[in-house]
Protein backbone atom coordinates (compact mmCIF):
# COMPACT_ATOMS: atom_id res chain seq x y z
CA UNK A 1 0.00 0.00 0.00
CA UNK A 2 1.34 3.13 -1.04
CA UNK A 3 1.40 6.14 1.58
CA UNK A 4 -1.39 8.12 -0.50
CA UNK A 5 -4.06 4.83 -0.41
CA UNK A 6 -3.18 4.93 3.20
CA UNK A 7 -4.14 8.62 4.08
CA UNK A 8 -7.18 8.08 1.93
CA UNK A 9 -9.77 10.32 3.86
CA UNK A 10 -13.04 8.72 5.76
CA UNK A 11 -15.19 10.16 7.98
CA UNK A 12 -14.56 7.68 10.53
CA UNK A 13 -12.13 8.06 13.47
CA UNK A 14 -12.75 5.15 15.64
CA UNK A 15 -14.92 1.82 14.68
CA UNK A 16 -15.96 -1.68 16.17
CA UNK A 17 -15.30 -4.69 14.21
CA UNK A 18 -18.04 -7.00 15.07
CA UNK A 19 -17.10 -10.79 13.20
CA UNK A 20 -18.17 -14.39 14.42
CA UNK A 21 -16.08 -17.05 15.54
CA UNK A 22 -17.28 -18.79 11.56
CA UNK A 23 -15.53 -16.48 9.97
CA UNK A 24 -11.87 -17.92 11.10
CA UNK A 25 -12.41 -21.52 10.27
CA UNK A 26 -12.76 -20.65 6.22
CA UNK A 27 -13.68 -23.74 4.49
CA UNK A 28 -12.84 -26.01 7.42
CA UNK A 29 -16.45 -26.80 9.17
CA UNK A 30 -14.40 -25.83 12.31
CA UNK A 31 -11.44 -24.55 14.78
CA UNK A 32 -9.31 -21.88 13.22
CA UNK A 33 -7.81 -21.30 9.28
CA UNK A 34 -4.49 -19.56 9.81
CA UNK A 35 -4.73 -18.50 6.21
CA UNK A 36 -8.54 -16.95 6.36
CA UNK A 37 -7.21 -14.98 9.87
CA UNK A 38 -4.21 -13.62 7.94
CA UNK A 39 -6.57 -12.26 5.15
CA UNK A 40 -8.66 -10.74 7.85
CA UNK A 41 -5.55 -9.25 9.65
CA UNK A 42 -4.76 -7.70 6.49
CA UNK A 43 -8.36 -6.11 6.18
CA UNK A 44 -8.05 -4.58 9.98
CA UNK A 45 -4.06 -3.64 8.73
CA UNK A 46 -5.96 -1.68 5.65
CA UNK A 47 -8.30 0.10 7.82
CA UNK A 48 -5.52 1.18 10.63
CA UNK A 49 -3.39 2.30 8.17
CA UNK A 50 -5.62 5.25 7.14
CA UNK A 51 -5.72 6.44 10.37
CA UNK A 52 -8.55 4.75 12.08
CA UNK A 53 -8.17 3.69 15.28
CA UNK A 54 -9.82 -0.03 15.46
CA UNK A 55 -11.31 -2.42 17.90
CA UNK A 56 -12.81 -5.79 17.38
CA UNK A 57 -14.87 -8.33 18.95
CA UNK A 58 -15.17 -12.25 17.59
CA UNK A 59 -17.48 -14.51 18.20
CA UNK A 60 -16.58 -18.46 19.62
CA UNK A 61 -19.18 -20.18 17.55
CA UNK A 62 -16.86 -22.31 15.98
CA UNK A 63 -14.98 -23.80 18.73
CA UNK A 64 -17.86 -23.57 20.94
CA UNK A 65 -21.20 -22.08 21.03
CA UNK A 66 -22.83 -21.69 24.76
CA UNK A 67 -26.87 -21.92 23.49
CA UNK A 68 -25.78 -24.82 21.13
CA UNK A 69 -23.88 -26.73 24.35
CA UNK A 70 -27.35 -25.28 26.54
CA UNK A 71 -29.40 -27.56 24.16
CA UNK A 72 -27.41 -30.81 24.14
CA UNK A 73 -28.34 -30.76 27.99
CA UNK A 74 -25.30 -28.62 29.47
CA UNK A 75 -26.17 -26.15 32.10
CA UNK A 76 -26.58 -22.81 30.48
CA UNK A 77 -23.88 -20.77 32.33
CA UNK A 78 -21.58 -23.20 32.36
CA UNK A 79 -21.97 -23.20 28.63
CA UNK A 80 -21.69 -19.44 28.21
CA UNK A 81 -18.54 -19.15 30.20
CA UNK A 82 -17.55 -22.16 28.08
CA UNK A 83 -18.41 -19.82 24.52
CA UNK A 84 -16.41 -17.05 26.31
CA UNK A 85 -13.37 -18.65 27.22
CA UNK A 86 -13.52 -19.92 22.68
CA UNK A 87 -13.72 -15.66 22.32
CA UNK A 88 -10.34 -15.48 23.93
CA UNK A 89 -8.88 -18.61 22.03
CA UNK A 90 -10.10 -16.56 18.79
CA UNK A 91 -8.75 -13.51 19.72
CA UNK A 92 -4.96 -14.03 20.56
CA UNK A 93 -5.03 -15.91 17.63
CA UNK A 94 -6.23 -12.63 15.81
CA UNK A 95 -3.57 -10.63 17.77
CA UNK A 96 -0.91 -13.06 16.73
CA UNK A 97 -1.74 -12.11 12.76
CA UNK A 98 -2.19 -8.48 13.40
CA UNK A 99 1.54 -8.38 15.29
CA UNK A 100 2.92 -10.28 12.42
CA UNK A 101 1.81 -6.89 10.45
CA UNK A 102 3.71 -5.10 12.96
CA UNK A 103 0.41 -3.53 14.67
CA UNK A 104 0.69 -3.14 18.10
CA UNK A 105 -2.66 -5.27 19.15
CA UNK A 106 -4.15 -5.38 23.18
CA UNK A 107 -6.55 -7.98 23.81
CA UNK A 108 -8.61 -7.16 26.90
CA UNK A 109 -10.80 -9.71 28.23
CA UNK A 110 -14.11 -9.43 30.95
CA UNK A 111 -12.70 -11.90 32.86
CA UNK A 112 -9.60 -11.82 34.13
CA UNK A 113 -7.05 -13.96 33.18
CA UNK A 114 -3.47 -12.25 33.26
CA UNK A 115 -1.44 -14.44 32.14
CA UNK A 116 -2.76 -13.99 28.35
CA UNK A 117 -4.75 -10.71 28.49
CA UNK A 118 -5.42 -7.51 29.83
CA UNK A 119 -8.55 -7.09 31.92
CA UNK A 120 -11.10 -4.71 31.06
CA UNK A 121 -10.67 -1.31 32.51
CA UNK A 122 -12.05 1.18 29.98
CA UNK A 123 -10.14 4.36 30.96
CA UNK A 124 -6.92 1.68 29.82
CA UNK A 125 -8.78 1.06 26.77
CA UNK A 126 -9.40 4.05 25.87
CA UNK A 127 -5.87 5.42 25.96
CA UNK A 128 -4.37 2.22 23.93
CA UNK A 129 -7.22 3.35 21.17
CA UNK A 130 -5.51 6.87 21.29
CA UNK A 131 -1.92 4.86 21.00
CA UNK A 132 -3.23 4.05 17.73
CA UNK A 133 -3.10 0.04 19.25
CA UNK A 134 -6.08 -2.00 17.71
CA UNK A 135 -7.96 -3.75 20.54
CA UNK A 136 -9.45 -7.33 20.63
CA UNK A 137 -12.50 -7.58 23.41
CA UNK A 138 -12.71 -10.84 23.80
CA UNK A 139 -14.87 -12.91 26.94
CA UNK A 140 -17.99 -10.60 25.76
CA UNK A 141 -19.68 -8.95 29.03
CA UNK A 142 -18.22 -11.48 31.32
CA UNK A 143 -21.84 -12.45 31.73
CA UNK A 144 -23.49 -15.70 30.94
CA UNK A 145 -26.83 -15.03 28.75
CA UNK A 146 -25.02 -12.45 27.00
CA UNK A 147 -24.08 -12.77 23.24
CA UNK A 148 -21.33 -11.29 21.35
CA UNK A 149 -23.40 -9.07 19.00
CA UNK A 150 -24.53 -7.43 22.75
CA UNK A 151 -20.66 -7.46 23.81
CA UNK A 152 -19.31 -5.80 21.01
CA UNK A 153 -22.25 -3.19 21.18
CA UNK A 154 -21.30 -2.35 24.48
CA UNK A 155 -18.06 -1.91 23.88
CA UNK A 156 -18.48 -0.21 21.17
CA UNK A 157 -20.30 2.64 23.11
CA UNK A 158 -18.16 2.63 26.03
CA UNK A 159 -15.31 3.77 23.46
CA UNK A 160 -17.32 6.49 21.39
CA UNK A 161 -17.00 4.35 18.25
CA UNK A 162 -19.02 6.05 15.20
CA UNK A 163 -20.16 3.44 14.13
CA UNK A 164 -20.24 -0.88 14.64
CA UNK A 165 -19.13 -2.94 11.26
CA UNK A 166 -20.50 -6.23 11.09
CA UNK A 167 -18.65 -8.58 8.54
CA UNK A 168 -20.83 -11.11 7.28
CA UNK A 169 -20.74 -13.13 4.19
CA UNK A 170 -23.71 -11.24 2.34
CA UNK A 171 -23.36 -7.71 1.53
CA UNK A 172 -25.57 -6.52 3.59
CA UNK A 173 -29.18 -6.92 5.13
CA UNK A 174 -32.32 -8.34 3.23
CA UNK A 175 -35.27 -9.06 3.31
CA UNK A 176 -35.16 -13.13 3.05
CA UNK A 177 -32.28 -15.33 2.73
CA UNK A 178 -30.94 -14.58 -0.20
CA UNK A 179 -28.75 -17.76 -0.76
CA UNK A 180 -31.83 -19.56 -0.82
CA UNK A 181 -34.17 -17.32 -2.47
CA UNK A 182 -33.24 -15.99 -5.76
CA UNK A 183 -35.57 -12.57 -5.07
CA UNK A 184 -34.17 -11.68 -1.88
CA UNK A 185 -34.06 -7.83 -1.53
CA UNK A 186 -31.06 -5.69 -0.11
CA UNK A 187 -31.87 -2.81 1.95
CA UNK A 188 -29.46 0.16 1.67
CA UNK A 189 -30.25 1.19 4.49
CA UNK A 190 -33.43 0.01 7.91
CA UNK A 191 -34.40 1.27 10.96
CA UNK A 192 -33.38 -0.39 14.07
CA UNK A 193 -37.21 -0.73 14.85
CA UNK A 194 -37.68 -2.58 11.32
CA UNK A 195 -35.10 -4.73 12.04
CA UNK A 196 -36.33 -5.72 15.23
CA UNK A 197 -40.31 -6.37 14.04
CA UNK A 198 -39.45 -8.12 11.41
CA UNK A 199 -35.97 -10.02 13.11
CA UNK A 200 -33.99 -9.51 9.73
CA UNK A 201 -30.79 -11.23 11.92
CA UNK A 202 -28.68 -8.14 11.79
CA UNK A 203 -27.68 -8.56 15.06
CA UNK A 204 -29.77 -10.27 18.52
CA UNK A 205 -32.67 -7.98 19.66
CA UNK A 206 -30.27 -6.72 22.66
CA UNK A 207 -27.81 -5.57 20.38
CA UNK A 208 -30.31 -3.80 18.24
CA UNK A 209 -32.01 -1.79 21.40
CA UNK A 210 -28.55 -0.91 22.78
CA UNK A 211 -27.23 0.88 19.62
CA UNK A 212 -31.03 2.47 19.11
CA UNK A 213 -30.64 3.66 22.36
CA UNK A 214 -26.69 5.00 21.78
CA UNK A 215 -27.65 5.93 18.32
CA UNK A 216 -24.71 3.88 17.24
CA UNK A 217 -25.05 3.01 13.91
CA UNK A 218 -24.31 -0.44 12.22
CA UNK A 219 -23.01 -1.44 8.61
CA UNK A 220 -23.61 -4.58 7.86
CA UNK A 221 -21.23 -5.82 4.73
CA UNK A 222 -19.72 -8.76 3.60
CA UNK A 223 -16.01 -9.72 4.48
CA UNK A 224 -15.39 -12.33 1.95
CA UNK A 225 -15.11 -9.17 -0.38
CA UNK A 226 -11.49 -8.17 -0.25
CA UNK A 227 -11.13 -4.53 1.28
CA UNK A 228 -14.69 -4.08 1.72
CA UNK A 229 -14.02 -2.79 4.85
CA UNK A 230 -11.39 -0.32 3.45
CA UNK A 231 -13.54 0.82 0.91
CA UNK A 232 -16.44 1.16 3.00
CA UNK A 233 -15.00 3.38 5.19
CA UNK A 234 -13.55 5.37 2.21
CA UNK A 235 -17.37 6.09 1.14
CA UNK A 236 -17.15 3.34 -1.08
CA UNK A 237 -18.86 -0.41 -1.44
CA UNK A 238 -21.95 -1.83 -0.89
CA UNK A 239 -23.71 -2.83 2.73
CA UNK A 240 -26.54 -1.53 4.79
CA UNK A 241 -27.06 0.74 7.45
CA UNK A 242 -29.07 0.32 10.27
CA UNK A 243 -30.08 3.69 11.58
CA UNK A 244 -33.01 5.53 13.50
CA UNK A 245 -33.67 6.52 9.48
CA UNK A 246 -36.27 5.11 6.89
CA UNK A 247 -35.64 2.08 5.51
CA UNK A 248 -34.94 2.00 1.61
CA UNK A 249 -34.31 -1.09 -0.46
CA UNK A 250 -31.46 -1.31 -2.40
CA UNK A 251 -30.82 -4.53 -5.82
CA UNK A 252 -32.66 -7.03 -5.79
CA UNK A 253 -30.52 -10.57 -5.88
CA UNK A 254 -29.50 -12.04 -9.41
CA UNK A 255 -30.90 -15.54 -10.12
Amino acid sequence: MTETEARTPTSYERVMLKISGEALMGDQGYGLHPPTIARIADEVDSVHRMGVEVCMVIGGGNIFRGLQGSAQGMERTTADYMGMLATVMNALAMQSALEAKGIHTRVITAIRMDEVAEPYIRRRAVRHLEKKRVIIFAAGTGNPYFTTDTAATLRASEMNCQAIFKGTKVDGVYDKDPIRYPDAKRYDEVSYDEALQKNLGVMDASAIALARDNKLPIIVFSLDEPGGFRGILSGQGTYTRVTDGVSRHGREVKA
